[in-house]
């Protein structure tokens, strides 16, 4: 009997079942050869050699579980790990919409300043109390717009333009002032919108734009490099509590190291992308990047406004950049 029971608890450790408790399932939006499928992969790359069996990390790209919001709330009920989300946090904690300010961040050497001195002690508190819990920053990258129409060289060239933009009200309001026409769209739908002419163009980095062949569906490339977008290495704090310490330390100090290699291999698609996305027969253009700045002035009035403790954060933000 000793013996039987034995066999069976051996196999039960072996089981489906409990294989799978062993699991970090970590997911993201991007598509094969994004910049958030590469750096998720080389996360889990490095994790994995860390662990050792004690658990997996396992990546799910694409959307395969769910849309931005999608997982923020199943990082929230435990159903996913990890998440890498980006501007869909300011539906969590209106002060991540800092970073939807235009033409705040200069470039990553003035992103590693406001991380320590802005992200950490002002921002990522707020997001621990909807139970998110940032365990490190990464890149989305900075955004340009892509149409089908025109070339983009002032804010009222947008005129008229549907625009799909992400699920986060401060973009939309942004490209409201700059005159488009802009509507949130889950990633994975904006090529068929595209394609379509549901939606005239959409604004991304180029690692975003080229993995997904927006170069496919779209005429004009605009440089406007209007924002900076984070993504943020993310867990959900119930699910993460009941992780043993060392996983959880195994976890966020691999996520915090790959932030190096994310931001050199953004620096890299940056040189190589836009090559790739011209060749593809899209024309480029340089807008009058002060015209659109100018035109930014009511989105930074209306946070400092509707976001209590935003103002101060902004200005911290734009000082480090002196």
């Amino acid at each position: 009997m000793k013996t039987r029971i034995a066999a069976l608890a051996a196999a039960a450790l072996l089981s489906p079942i409990a294989l799978a408790q062993t699991e970090i399932k970590f997911g993201h939006v991007g598509e094969p050869g994004s910049l958030f499928a590469q750096s998720a992969d080389e996360f889990a790359r490095r994790a994995n050699a860390k662990l050792g069996g004690k658990a997996k990390v396992v990546v799910y790209g694409s959307s395969q579980l769910g849309g931005d919001k999608e997982l923020v709330q199943k990082l929230k009920l435990g159903t996913v790990d990890i998440a890498l989300p980006s501007t869909v946090m300011t539906s969590e904690a209106d002060i991540f919409g800092v970073f939807e300010m235009p033409y705040l961040v200069k470039d990553r050497k003035h992103m590693g300043r406001i991380e320590k001195e802005v992200f950490w002690p002002s921002i990522a508190p707020a997001a621990e109390k909807k139970g998110l819990k940032v365990i490190a920053i990464w890149e989305n990258g900075y955004r340009h717009i892509t149409n089908s129409k025109r070339p983009i060289n002032t804010p009222e060239d947008l005129k008229g333009i549907k625009l799909r933009v992400p699920e986060g009200k401060w973009r939309v309001k942004m490209f409201q002032a700059y005159g488009a026409n802009p509507s949130p769209m889950k990633f994975s739908e904006v090529f068929t919108a595209l394609q379509t002419g549901v939606m005239d163009g959409q604004e991304n980095p180029y690692t975003q734009i080229y993995s997904a062949k927006f170069q496919e569906v779209q005429k004009f490339i605009s440089l406007t490099g209007h924002v900076y977008t984070p993504a943020y290495a993310t867990v959900g704090a119930k699910k993460w509590a009941t992780l043993p310490a060392d996983v959880r330390k195994v976890l966020e100090d691999t996520a915090k190291e790959t932030q190096a290699w994310v931001y050199a291999q953004a620096e890299k698609d940056d040189k190589e992308l836009l090559d790739k996305i011209l060749a593809a027969g899209v024309k480029s253009n340089v807008p009058n990047k002060d015209a659109f700045v100018a035109a930014s002035k009511p989105v930074y009035e209306e946070f400092a406004k509707e976001v209590a403790g935003s103002k101060e954060v902004i200005d911290r933000a734009i000082a480090l950049g002196k």
